[in-house]
Parts: structure tokens; C-alpha cells; sequence
């Protein structure tokens, strides 16, 4: 043969040694047959077979933030723990792909009229939860009508104020119509608090049980413990590789640490990044570092003395040194920020807006023109919020002195961080996942009435703005609003925002994964359950 018939030839069986089409015995003879030495053959075998999806085993994941506080209703997910479980045990209209783009879940297609004000999603008709029953129109009206309302107590409510009616079409279509049109509304589907749960048959839904139509149904489990969850037979899509996942809450950065290194878990969802270079050069662990939307936050509560007064708050926003928070805490692995909640990584970022460098001087002059020199704050944190997060903050403390500042770092427990501090204490650091858009973000954190402004902070003219752009759909015009609200949270808004995180997570010897990971949220978007397996 020819050498282009013999690559051609090894093409051909790498290809059949991915898909599970050729034995090893049959791929090592026509390698052979090819002019490839055995070894070399051994290892093109390892590679195309690795990188084939395994069944079996059962995949024992670390996760860090985990609450005993924590419960099944959707409308008060907000640790990592429960948006990973989310992820593992329910299902959602559609998914952010491994690709970052936008995919179907429940949903096989989607269409809208030409305003945007109307979206008609058809359902996977097989779909099934895991207490056997058919997954139908109704269950997803009445999940999503569970944020809407007067009486609704969910941290979405503010995501679906414009959703004048959601109806079922069928037994497999949902239709869902606007006050004003939304171009993102697919995209909005994918928040980890519209996890579909099986109506009670009276306009409510049934989420004390746990039940879903997830990849992965409950077995047992404890919030801020352990879940023991197996295979869902039912699962509608692709992946749920594993027989069983045992999700494992270790909040201790050194415990979870450990357990990877030992053995003890296949993987942890947050890693120590003092210790990355160190762990890097294990050759029985893999470390996936990957940029991303997700942001640490320092708000800082606008309707609360000292921080009512614009001039502090851009103080202490001048106080810092992102740089070196940036290179002592985060080493390297973080974007910088500037203030303002929308990432390079995201659509509609404004490069053009002047980066806010460290100043003490000017923080001083501000200092003294709002009557507060000499400023005394405490701020709040906890381990759990970020890695390193403490040292983050005791760090901050020491370059805000420069300006004649006073910050009192206070040691939260790590468990009730997100229910006893967070929107509570006036000031405190905080960690958020990437949302796929800048509306997304924007409503939920930052629009007036959101039930998660940590910052309390009310500005008329970004509501205007988020009421204009949301159904815009020249991209250029769009995008000139979304700079101009950027510009609003920068100069006027409660949010001190250093740095944009990479997720650095973390597996054993074994666990595979594909080319690309999703960077929404840790853990290929918080689906390393359903989208990870075990190589022979």
C-alpha cells in the first residue's frame, strides 16, 4: 500500500477505535497491515479508545459550597451544591452546550414570532421522570409559573417579570408570550432555577420529592453532606455514563484537596490555586483551568451608612489592586475587571471603557469630600465563597490602608454563608456564576427590584436602559446601551468587581472528558455527571 492508503487506513480505524466499532485485536492486526510498529499502534489505540465514552463505575465528585440549609425548590438554589445536583437529577428546556452555544434539553426546537414576544417550545416526548410518569407541557407551565406571581418567594421572579402568560399547547408544546419582545429567552431558559419539577395537578409543583427527568435520579442524600444518586433509565439525551454519581460536599479547601490526591474522589469542582503548579505535575491528576463569565464580587449595600454615599463606594473601589490580587490570590488565573458585571468572554463587552487602576490618592481626595476620612469597615467573607477568599480580602485590607482605610476582615462559617450573610451584612465578598447574557446578568443582580441586588442599588436610568435593550434587536444599538448601563455600575453602582475567575477544577487518573468543556459554571457547566466517563 501506499503511505497515503496507509493513512488513510489509520485514520479509518482511529475513527472506528472512537465510536467502539473495532476490537483491539482487530485494530493492533490492521495497524500492522498499515506498516505501524506495535508499540506505536498500542498507543494510537489508547489515545482513539480513550477517548471513546466508557460506561460504568460510579463517579465519586467533591463539591465545595455546600449549606445544610439548602433545599430541593428551584426558586432558592444558590449554593454550588445545589446547582450542581440541579444539573445531575433535573432537566431544563435547553442547555448550554460544551461549545458555549445554546442546545436543546426538554426542548427539541424553538421558534418566535417576529417580534420576539411570543416563543413556542416543543418538548422531547419521551422525556420521563424518575418516578416513571411521562414529563409533559403542563409540568413545565407549572414549574416556570412556580417564579411568577405575587406570592412567588423565588430569586428568579425578577427574570421573568415581562412573561405575561405561560400555556400548554398539547400534551407536548409550551407557549410562553411577552409583555415586550426578548431575543434572549431561549437563552434564559438554561438559569439554574428553571429546573423543570412534576406538577401537584393544581397549578403547583411537586419539588419536595426530588423527583426529575435528569440523567441521574436520588437515591439518598443529605444537603451539606452526601447524595447517592443512579442512572436515570429513562434519560432523555445524551451522556449519564456512569452507573452511580456520589456527590460529596467538602467545603474544607485542604479536605477536598486531599481526597483527590488519595484517591478518595475522581474529581473536585474547586481546587487550591496556591497549590495549581504543584498539582499540575501529578501525572495522575488533570487540572482544567478555564476562563470564564464567573465573577468575585465585593458589594457593597447602597442603602446602608457609610456606602450611601457614591463617593465611599468609589473609594473603596479605588482601593484595591487588582493586579496583585490577581497574581498573589488568583496566580494568573483570573481576567481582570473593572467594575462593571459583563466579561470579555461574554457578548456585548465594552473594551472601550478606561480601566480602573489602583489610587489610593484619589480615594483619599473622595474620602475626604464625602466627610469620611479615616473610614472603618467590616467586611465578610468565607473560605467557601473562592479559594483563597480570605487571604483575598486580608490582602485588599492592607492596600486599602494606603488610602487611610480600615477594613475589618470577619470570618464567616462556611456553612449559611449565601442565607445568614450574603444580602444581609452591608459588605462582603461573593462569588457568581457566568450567565449566558448580559440581560440575564443584569436583571437578576443588578435591575432595582431583583430579589438578588446585593447591592440594593436603585438607578433609574439602567432600568430604562435594561427595559430597551432586552427587545433590541439591532445588535449595534444594543450593544451602545449595554455600555452605558457598564458605565452606570462603574461610577455609580454599590459592586467593587476585581476579578472575572477562571474555574479551576480538577480530575483523577481516568476520568475523560471531551474536547470542550462548558464554561458557565465549574465542572463542564456544572454537568461532569452526565458528561464525564471513565477510561478502561
Amino acid at each position: 500500500m501506499t503511505r497515503k492508503t496507509d493513512q488513510i487506513l489509520m485514520d479509518r480505524l482511529a475513527m472506528a477505535a472512537r465510536e467502539g466499532k473495532i476490537s483491539r485485536r482487530s485494530f493492533m492486526h490492521y495497524a500492522g497491515v498499515a506498516g505501524v510498529t506495535a508499540t506505536a499502534a498500542t498507543g494510537l489505540w489508547s489515545k482513539s479508545a480513550a477517548a471513546q465514552p466508557q460506561r460504568g463505575g460510579t463517579f465519586r465528585w467533591g463539591v465545595h459550597d455546600g449549606n445544610s440549609s439548602d433545599t430541593h425548590d428551584p426558586g432558592t438554589y444558590v449554593t454550588r451544591q445545589m446547582i450542581f445536583l440541579a444539573h445531575t437529577h433535573r432537566s431544563y428546556l435547553t442547555m448550554i452546550t460544551p461549545e458555549n452555544g445554546l442546545g436543546p434539553d426538554l426542548a427539541t426546537e424553538w421558534s418566535a414570532t417576529p417580534d420576539a414576544a411570543e416563543w413556542t417550545f416543543k418538548l422531547n416526548e419521551n422525556a420521563t421522570f424518575h418516578s416513571g410518569r411521562k414529563c409533559t407541557a403542563q409540568d413545565v407551565v407549572d414549574s416556570l409559573n412556580h417564579h411568577r406571581g405575587d406570592d412567588s418567594t423565588s430569586a428568579a421572579k425578577a427574570l421573568l417579570t415581562d412573561v405575561t402568560d405561560v400555556k400548554a399547547d398539547g400534551d407536548y408544546t409550551v407557549v410562553i408570550t411577552l409583555s415586550r419582545g426578548n431575543a434572549d429567552l431561549p437563552w434564559l431558559m438554561t438559569d439554574y432555577h428553571f429546573a423543570i419539577c412534576p406538577s401537584d395537578g393544581e397549578g403547583g409543583i411537586d419539588w419536595a420529592s426530588g423527583d426529575g427527568t435528569g440523567p441521574y435520579k436520588i437515591d439518598s442524600g443529605e444537603p451539606g453532606i452526601q447524595w447517592e444518586l443512579s442512572r436515570h433509565d429513562g434519560w432523555h439525551g445524551e451522556g449519564a455514563y456512569f452507573d452511580k454519581v456520589a456527590m460529596i460536599i467538602l467545603n474544607d479547601p485542604n479536605a477536598r484537596q486531599t481526597a483527590l490526591v488519595t484517591g478518595d474522589v475522581d474529581a473536585v469542582s474547586l481546587i487550591e490555586l496556591k497549590t495549581l503548579a504543584l498539582l499540575e505535575r501529578n501525572p495522575n491528576i488533570t487540572v482544567d483551568n478555564i476562563p470564564s463569565g464567573g465573577a468575585i464580587t465585593m458589594p457593597m449595600h447602597c442603602n446602608t451608612a457609610p456606602f450611601d454615599d457614591v463617593n465611599v463606594r468609589n473609594a473603596l473601589k479605588l482601593s484595591i489592586d487588582r493586579d496583585e490580587i490577581i497574581e498573589k490570590i488568583s496566580f494568573g488565573a483570573a481576567t481582570k475587571a473593572n467594575d462593571f458585571h459583563l466579561s470579555p468572554v461574554q457578548p456585548y463587552w465594552p473594551d472601550d471603557i478606561p480601566q480602573r487602576e489602583y489610587d489610593p490618592d484619589q480615594a483619599k481626595s473622595l474620602l475626604k469630600k464625602a466627610g469620611q476620612e479615616g473610614l472603618s469597615v467590616n467586611m465578610s467573607v468565607a473560605e467557601s465563597v473562592y479559594t483563597g477568599a480570605v487571604d483575598m480580602c486580608v490582602l485588599y485590607a492592607e492596600q486599602a490602608k494606603a488610602a487611610g482605610i480600615n477594613i475589618n476582615v470577619v470570618r464567616e462559617p462556611n456553612d449559611g454563608y449565601y442565607s445568614d450573610v450574603w444580602l444581609k451584612k452591608p459588605f462582603s465578598a461573593v462569588s457568581w456564576g457566568a450567565r449566558p447574557t448580559p440581560d440575564v446578568m443584569f436583571t437578576l443582580a443588578y435591575k432595582s427590584d431583583a430579589a438578588w441586588n446585593e447591592t440594593y442599588w436603585k438607578n433609574e436610568r439602567f432600568n430604562e436602559l435594561l427595559l430597551q435593550a432586552k427587545g433590541e434587536l439591532d445588535n449595534d444599538l444594543r450593544a451602545e446601551m449595554y455600555r452605558e448601563m457598564c458605565l452606570l455600575m462603574r461610577n455609580d453602582g454599590g459592586t467593587l468587581l476585581p476579578f472575572f475567575n477562571n474555574w479551576v477544577y480538577a480530575r483523577g487518573k481516568g476520568v475523560e472528558r471531551g474536547e470542550n468543556v462548558a464554561a458557565s459554571w465549574s465542572c463542564d457547566g456544572a454537568r461532569a455527571a452526565s458528561r464525564w466517563w471513565f477510561s478502561t
